[in-house]
């Protein structure tokens, strides 16, 4: 009697395991949720439309070969607009997201808004809505700032520059403070800019790149 209890015992937990063994590996072997494709929008004035320069010299073509060399796999979208301002920008956005449902989002627009003498106020607002409206669609965000010559004054030159590091602050978002740094404040700036003396040649836009990569780097996978 004994040994058929111990058999019926065996018997049983035998058969209990292989259901076990049967159930678990279903909830042990579910594959992973597919991983969003990295798309980066660039929504830009000229110095990202590559305004008198060849074609792929521009600092956003100069991005795709660094991302392809890091084997960082995400896709480029420029959509930058020569003369672009922040308003415009802001009118353009909404549908640029739906469109093409970026996870990262890098705003150069303001310099514009300085060369045709836009109230501060203005480009400060139209930063902020879309930094906030790029954040509710999911996206990361990268804001690149600029800085207007001395000529335009010194308060004026300040609260300029200052406009994107507190937009960044207060959104927490990065920003890159002056997307011109090692080309526009050189001494002897003018070698790096077209006749126009306000578009960069394409030999600065490696330089522009090397601004935006250490901030743009950080929101990436």
């Amino acid at each position: 009697m004994i040994c058929d209890l111990h058999r019926r015992h065996f018997i049983l937990t035998a058969a209990a395991g292989a259901l076990a063994g049967l159930y678990a590996p279903a909830a042990m072997t579910q594959k992973p949720a597919p991983v969003r494709p990295q798309v980066i929008l660039v929504l830009g004035d000229s110095l990202s439309a590559e305004y008198g320069l060849p074609r792929g010299t521009g600092w956003v073509a100069l991005l795709e070969k660094r991302l392809a060399q890091e084997e960082i796999a995400a896709t480029v979208v420029n959509a930058s607009v020569s003369g672009e301002t922040t308003s415009g920008g802001r009118s353009r956005l909404a549908a640029l997201l739906t469109q093409h449902q970026p996870s990262q989002v890098v705003i150069e627009l303001g310099g514009n808004d300085a060369l045709r003498g836009l109230p501060l106020k203005n480009t400060e607002e139209n930063l902020t809505w879309m930094v906030q409206t790029a954040q509710k669609s999911g996206a990361k965000v990268l804001l690149v700032g600029m800085q207007v010559p001395p000529n335009y004054g010194t308060d004026y030159a300040n609260r300029f520059a200052a406009t994107f590091t507190t937009v960044a602050k207060a959104r927490k978002v990065g920003v890159v403070p002056f997307f011109l740094k090692g080309v526009a404040d050189g001494p002897d700036p003018t070698r790096l800019f077209q006749p126009d003396r306000i578009h960069p040649r394409a030999e600065a836009h490696p330089q522009m790149l090397a601004n935006v990569w250490p901030e743009l780097q950080k929101l990436l996978r």
